[in-house]
């Protein structure tokens, strides 16, 4: 098992939604940390990058890892910004031509932002995929990778990406039904599919007491079969 630190100054990770205020989770979702893990260990997620919608590949690699929060949690804050997009139906259609065919139609939002967030991610040792996330931690790996791992959104960089000793932390699990949440309860996403989103996995989370491993209920394997 090890354990790999994330630092970043700015951090969001939205859940699916929309209208004019964007929420965050307080952690990443598994399916957001799998596909992290992945550009570390430097494995091509999607199947087919010049398609329209590209999923995600159908053979890809089992691991199994935990997330969790260590104590001084970041600070929440909330920014004004405006949101360009292309509108739903026809609303405001003779915008179009002004702007020569980039987004027009132009919206305020406010958007919750994580500040020096902080998290964990503990994985389980279980086959090369383990050692490949080290190597490219090492920046020992030969193959090329699209892009950098952001902090859920893609102008958020890390500050750092460390392996660390067993830290002190609130791990997230899977809440069933019947249970009663800790406080920070949260729901995240657990499998994508952009082709089909009635296929996407959605589960509610709740965090532990602090403990420095995670317990059996906090582990999560990836990918999830459809």
């Amino acid at each position: 098992m090890i354990f790999l630190s994330f630092k970043a100054p700015f951090a969001s990770f939205r859940p699916f939604q929309s209208g004019s205020y964007r929420s965050t989770t307080p952690i990443p979702s598994p399916s957001t940390v799998y596909g992290i893990l992945l550009n570390l260990a430097g494995i091509e997620l999607r199947d087919d990058i010049n398609k329209s919608i590209s999923n995600n590949r159908k053979d890809l690699p089992s691991l199994t890892f935990a997330i969790a929060l260590p104590s001084g949690n970041s600070e929440k804050a909330v920014l004004s910004q405006q949101l360009h997009n292309y509108p739903v139906g026809n609303s405001g259609k003779e915008l179009a031509e002004k702007t020569y065919g980039n987004k027009y139609w132009i919206a305020p939002v406010r958007r919750e932002v994580l500040v020096n967030h902080h998290f964990i991610v503990g994985i389980k040792k279980e086959n090369d995929l383990c050692s490949r996330i080290i190597q490219g931690l090492n920046g020992e790996l030969e193959d090329t990778r699209y892009g950098l791992p952001f902090a859920g959104d893609n102008n958020f960089l890390f500050d750092s990406i460390e392996i660390i000793e067993k830290p002190l932390a609130r791990w997230f699990y899977p809440l069933e039904a019947k249970t009663k949440p800790n406080r920070g309860v949260c729901r995240l996403t657990t499998w994508v599919d952009r082709e089909d989103n009635t296929k996407t996995s959605l589960q509610v989370f709740s965090p532990t007491d602090f403990c420095p491993e995670p317990p059996d209920k906090a582990w999560i394997t990836l990918p999830i079969s459809q």
